[in-house]
């Protein structure tokens, strides 16, 4: 088993893997629900709270990734938003079933779920961990 504390080890732990992986990103942007406090908006202000939405997703295998500094230019030029991404991995059994795993990703993130489950890197790539 890999230890995972960084994105490039988790490249290499998926090409080193025994059985061909898929990895599976999810972007998502901060932003305050519609009926917030006014207290919440002063924490989302100093960078606390709020709820995360998802605003691109993307499958890829290991070898269509380069490196993090790629993939985050490729995300921005897709969309700029995003500020944290949450990344699973599947066996690759072709980008088309990649789509159920992605919504369901998507509907954990959008209903406050538990995320715990993901990796979750922020836009410098350092990890985040959710509990």
């Amino acid at each position: 088993m890999n230890d995972i504390y960084d994105f490039n080890s988790l490249l290499q732990a998926a090409r080193q893997h025994t059985s061909p992986q898929r990895l599976l990103f999810v972007f998502c942007q901060r932003r305050l629900h519609d009926d917030h406090e006014p207290t919440e908006a002063e924490r989302f202000a100093a960078g606390e709270g709020g709820v995360l939405q998802p605003v691109l997703c993307v499958d890829k295998t290991p070898a269509e990734l380069i490196d993090y500094a790629t993939l985050k230019k490729d995300a921005d030029a897709l969309d700029g938003r995003w500020e944290i991404i949450f990344v699973a991995a599947i066996d690759d059994s072709g980008s088309a079933a990649a789509d159920a795993p992605l919504k369901r990703m998507i509907q954990t993130i959008q209903t406050g779920g538990d995320v715990a489950r993901y990796l979750a890197f922020d836009r410098t790539g350092t990890p985040l961990r959710f509990l």
